[in-house]
């Protein structure tokens, strides 16, 4: 079968399975991420602390990783994925708990986000690696696709505007209903395919594979191929600018804008459309005009719209802005994500993936929590900072990211068929 007709079959019943789990995950998910700031905002209304928090979540990926990574590179994907799961699940529980005793403090709040992130390597890593095995390396631009648009409508549409009013009617409410979601993640999890979730420790015959890449080589693998290595430290300065911004973007809702807090999830639900109309016509896009030139534009666009939120006080303006900037994220990850899977071997891609969310990811706590304390000053200071970095970065990257155009046309033609082996607008950052 050609790449074009490949391109447009049908993905298949075990990526089905991988995206329902992912779905009911990505419910979780966005009911924790918009109850656990609201929940801080009880304990203490100080910046620092509220991006301290932000910041903590993405802790996990500087400390767990590449070691998530190792993991996913020798054990079936199924079972980590549901480890990982069941613990966020108990950490919900345990919150809840904590809410319902009034014994929670901000610091043991620290403590169970830092349990939740550790859960969230494993999972979202395992996501990524596992989608190869299971659709062409043609399909794997509307695989991300798929799966970004899935995670927007969920935690926009659907978990954070239930969590604001769920948050409203009882604190404790919205963890329950975020232990339950991940539950039903791990049921769907252990119906996806054996063999894709163990393609990586199988060879081309079924067989046990060759020897596993040590992690040096996949280092060295990385770091020998200029564009990818150009490309990470382009992401992970991106990333950090961004989280630079948003570290507080719960404060400037409920103070700069005047939200009351039933409504900070509609708000999000409003910014996450521009995020879903980007992960929809991202694949198209990038069919149309080009891998290089789309990645370009939306790197762009989503520095633009995160430097807009901070150039205005009113509270229409800042929110357009916002799904402004939220489009060109989710543009960005669709041909980002495909790309990186396209060109990493599937036997080392776990640990790949890791060290790249570990660089990627690495810088963000440090520059939430200076986006806090900037935050003291102007809630809207951050933002504007943040932006402007991005936009700078992407004028001086400018061939590097075209140049993605002769490296997408690489991977897509390498192999039609499956390989032997994509946080949310307001957090959002380019992953």
């Amino acid at each position: 079968m050609s790449a074009p007709a490949t391109a447009k079959a049908g993905l298949g019943g075990g990526f089905g399975r991988l995206w329902s789990a992912a779905i009911a995950s990505n419910l979780a998910d966005g009911i924790g991420r918009t109850a656990v700031p609201l929940i801080a905002t009880t304990l203490t209304r100080d910046p620092a602390l509220i991006a301290g928090l932000t910041a903590v979540t993405f802790l996990p990926w500087l400390l767990f990783g590449i070691p998530a990574g190792m993991l996913l590179d020798r054990v079936d994907r199924r079972v980590a994925m549901a480890v990982a799961n069941g613990l966020r699940f108990a950490v919900a529980a345990l919150v809840a708990l904590l809410i319902a005793t009034d014994a929670l403090t901000i610091w043991s709040l620290y403590g169970c986000v830092l349990l939740f992130g550790l859960g969230e390597t494993v999972f979202d890593n395992a996501t990524t690696t596992v989608t190869p095995s299971l659709v062409a390396r043609a399909q794997l631009d509307r695989a991300n696709g798929r799966m970004q648009s899935a995670e927007i409508v969920v935690q926009n549409f659907i978990a954070t505007p239930i969590a604001g009013f769920l948050f409203a009617a009882a604190i404790a409410l919205p963890l329950w209903l975020t232990g339950a979601g991940f539950l039903i993640s791990v049921l769907f999890v252990l119906t996806i395919p054996v063999a894709a979730a163990r393609a990586h420790q199988l060879g081309a015959e079924g067989g046990e594979a060759a020897a596993r890449p040590r992690l040096g080589a996949v280092v060295r693998f990385l770091w020998d191929d200029r564009f990818l290595r150009k490309m990470i430290v382009l992401t992970s300065i991106t990333a950090s600018a961004l989280a630079f911004a948003q570290g507080s973007v719960v404060l400037l809702l409920l103070q700069t804008y005047a939200l009351p807090p039933s409504l900070v999830g509609v708000v999000t639900a409003v910014i996450g459309a521009g995020a879903l109309v980007g992960a929809l016509i991202a694949s198209g896009l990038v069919a149309r005009f080009g891998r290089g030139r789309v990645m370009y534009v939306a790197i762009l666009v989503s520095g633009a719209g995160i430097l807009g939120v901070g150039l205005t006080g009113n509270a229409v303006a800042g929110i357009l802005a916002y799904a402004f900037g939220a489009f060109g994220v989710a543009v960005w990850n669709v041909p980002w994500g495909a790309l990186r899977q396209a060109i990493v071997p599937g036997a080392m891609l776990g640990r790949a993936m890791g060290i790249v969310r570990t660089i990627g990811w690495g810088l963000t706590p440090i520059a939430t929590v200076l986006g806090g304390f900037v935050a003291r000053i102007d809630l809207r200071l951050p933002f504007v900072i943040g932006g402007g970095i991005v936009v700078a970065l992407a004028l001086i990257a400018t061939r590097l990211l075209l140049s993605a155009g002769s490296y997408g046309r690489a991977a897509a033609s390498d192999d039609a068929d499956p390989s032997p082996e994509v946080q949310t607008i307001p957090e959002g950052t380019a992953s």
